[in-house]
């Protein structure tokens, strides 16, 4: 599709469009016939004798490289949703529609594909139209459900005003209805090019795709300084009365430079190349910037824009751009750049999914081993949802993604560097939390002065929601977060008393008078994430605890209370409250959406109940039936060759990151051992009276 577009701009030779895949340039695109990457281009297009500029990334369809998806819809305001005409809307479809929904990117559809309707559906042009409709309604339920009150209507998708195009990209030709209407084109024609010896040849020259879904574009897609009025009070939440406030709501190329990241490229010569949107002002080569996230200042030293793989140089950008900078050493995809320095930061960018797979990784020789550090590290910063954890002591190297196919591709970039490497086989990612409240209880420093009193107790899921998405995070004003949680059902005081936030955990100070607590707070703090880092029965990370501080006593010479004394106090007197508190371990638990032909329904239950999985439902299309349910993400390593073994292959699936659920308790005792042991704990997990001190 996206080579259709290219070709009528003049980018690319017509004749090569459709095998070129110019966007998806990496040569692991090429051979694997797949978007990884996220691919910018700038278009220039002449609609109705007007000359208009489209920026346009190209983003995978992969629930793996969702990131990617993520962190480019900060990027712009418009997006075309595409679509294949026999799956219809599928899970990764409502994903990015409901993505796009949550930034204020308005949606257009694009169906895909028409020529399966004929080929294997058999459709007669009446039954396509019935059968698109139902697409259709489909899609806007989901602008229903997801988007805000005053977009749902004006943003519905409708085949009377061309915001739905329909087409097949491979063939490049596409429609719209006042195309359709200007041309006389029918779905008779479709229905008779797809049944005739010649095929569709006829059909791009007719109907050719690019006019379809530029004029859409063009029509519904907002101009920058249209969108960045109701776009910038979701995404900025600094004071919009101000200069920086005004010059972003109105895309003022002669406001301050306001830019952020979504984006970094490491070129092997250049560096990193920070790409992003700018907001506001202007941007010049040499121009002198401040990162905000890294409280530092940086020169500019090239600005250009990306052209699918290539880079031009273009010295200056104006507002609603999309510049790559060169020259930014420490800028990472999330930050905010500005030509002034007191400026609130855009509101970070929130993932639907985690990494729920790690692969411990290490160097075939042992000579590579700077090397392969190198390489994860700036693996880490092209792509921020691949997490590296590298353990100082033993050595050991981590890599953790959102899924097998997202592991896969990481090393084979590493392999292609030219290094050797081995990996261990999938592991999976668990969490720790606890199901009951315990506490206070009470734990001494090393040194037997200060006095540690904690309680904890596990969060609602609304709250861990709005932990998990930052709707609720640490640089928010105090009383905004207090308001929220007493929404929420929280008592008055612990509202206000949250002092620290680490990932979907919260530390609240609930003390009353205490001396020296502001200058030991911080080593109490310390001590809560360090916990919440590592819980106490298999050091993986928390989730959805609330850790009460309930009372201190410190002694009061300061050289009795140390980060040294009161962090290890926290950190036993938090370990001590949630073994007392029913621990669990909760594993990844993935949506899965199976498609086969209708007697084979049987089969597939059968294939997910082996696999503690869970049906949940069934839904006819045809011929075709779509199981929707759930399976652990621990018992998928097999899933493919089981599936394929019990369908004869005739079963399709895709699972996404649905939610963390506790393990069977009947499993948790021999998981514990596992993971301690691949650890190298003792295979049992320690008691809250190892922990808890006695007055």
């Amino acid at each position: 599709m996206s080579d259709s577009l290219l070709a009528a701009t003049g980018m690319i030779s017509p004749s090569v469009a459709g095998e070129a895949l110019a966007l998806d340039y990496w040569d692991l695109e090429q051979q694997r016939q797949m978007t990884i990457k996220a691919a910018n281009v700038t278009l220039y297009y002449e609609h109705e004798n007007k000359p208009y500029v489209i920026n346009m990334i190209d983003t995978p369809g992969h629930i793996d490289f969702t990131g990617r998806v993520t962190r480019s819809l900060r990027a712009i305001d418009g997006v075309c949703v595409v679509c294949d005409s026999v799956e219809g809307i599928m899970t990764q479809t409502e994903t990015v529609t409901r993505q796009a929904l949550e930034e204020r990117v308005r949606p257009v559809l694009y169906i895909n594909k028409i020529d399966r309707l004929v080929k294997e559906l058999r459709l007669t042009p009446d039954k396509m139209q019935e059968w698109l409709a139902r697409i259709i309604a489909d899609f806007n339920r989901l602008i229903d459900i997801y988007a805000e009150p005053e977009f749902k209507d004006k943003w519905k998708v409708s085949i009377q005003n061309d915001s739905v195009a329909f087409g097949s990209a491979k063939d490049r030709w596409g429609i719209t209805a006042s195309i359709a209407a200007k041309k006389g084109f029918k779905f008779k024609d479709v229905y008779d090019a797809y049944t005739s010896p010649d095929g569709a040849k006829g059909l791009a020259e007719r109907v050719p795709l690019h006019e379809a879904i530029l004029g859409m574009v063009v029509k519904h897609h907002p101009p920058p300084h249209v969108a960045q009025k109701y776009r910038i009070p979701k995404i900025w939440k600094g004071d919009l009365e101000s200069d920086v406030g005004r010059a972003l709501l109105e895309c003022d190329e002669n406001g301050p430079a306001v830019m952020m990241v979504t984006n970094v490229v490491v070129d092997p010569q250049a560096g990193p190349v920070a790409v992003g949107r700018l907001y506001s002002g202007t941007i010049h080569d040499g121009d002198q910037v401040y990162l905000v996230g890294s409280k530092r200042m940086e020169r500019v030293q090239s600005v250009t824009m990306f052209m699918g793989p290539y880079r031009e140089i273009v010295g200056s950008l104006t507002a609603g751009n999309i510049p790559a900078l060169l020259g930014l050493e420490h800028a990472r995809a999330g930050e905010t750049i500005s030509s002034i320095k007191d400026i609130v930061p855009f509101e970070s960018i929130k993932y639907v999914s985690e990494p729920v797979v790690t692969v411990a990784i290490e160097p075939k020789h042992p000579k590579d081993l700077p090397k392969l550090v190198e390489a994860l590290r700036r693996i880490s910063i092209e792509d921020p949802n691949l997490v590296v954890k590298i353990n100082e002591e033993t050595g050991e190297m981590l890599m953790a993604g959102m899924g097998v196919l997202h592991l896969e591709i990481a090393t084979t970039l590493l392999q292609q560097q030219g290094l050797e490497i081995v990996t261990s086989k999938p592991l999976i990612n668990y969490r720790e939390s606890i199901k009951s409240k315990a506490g206070p209880v009470m734990a001494k420093s090393p040194n037997r002065h200060n006095k540690v009193y904690v309680r904890v107790e596990p969060l609602s899921s609304d709250v861990i929601d709005m932990l998990v998405t930052g709707k609720i995070n640490e640089n928010m004003d105090k009383k905004q977060i207090a308001s929220l949680l007493r929404e929420k059902g929280w008592d008055a005081d612990e509202a206000k008393g949250i002092v620290a936030i680490e990932g979907s955990n919260v530390f609240v100070d609930a003390t009353k008078g205490v001396q020296y607590l502001q200058e030991s707070m911080d080593s109490l703090r310390s001590g809560f994430t360090d916990v919440m880092l590592a819980g106490p029965l298999v050091q993986e990370q928390c989730r959805g605890i609330k850790v009460v501080l309930h009372h201190f006593v410190p002694h009061e010479d300061p050289a009795h209370r140390t980060l040294a004394q009161l962090l290890p106090a926290a950190r036993r007197a938090i370990m001590g409250a949630m073994l007392s508190a029913d621990p669990v371990i909760l594993e990844p638990i993935l949506g899965i959406e199976i498609r086969c032909p209708a007697e084979m329904i049987g089969t597939v239950a059968g294939v997910l109940s082996s696999k503690r999985g869970k049906l949940l439902n069934i839904d006819q299309k045809g011929v075709i039936a779509i199981v929707q349910g759930e399976i652990p993400a621990a018992e998928t390593s097999d899933l493919s060759e089981v599936m394929r073994g019990a369908t004869a292959g005739k079963a399709m699936w895709n699972t996404h990151f649905k939610m963390w659920q506790a393990v069977p308790a009947s499993l948790t005792q021999q998981l514990i051992a596992e993971i301690r042991k691949r650890k190298g704990l003792s295979p049992e997990p320690p008691r809250a009276d190892e922990f808890i001190d006695k007055e």
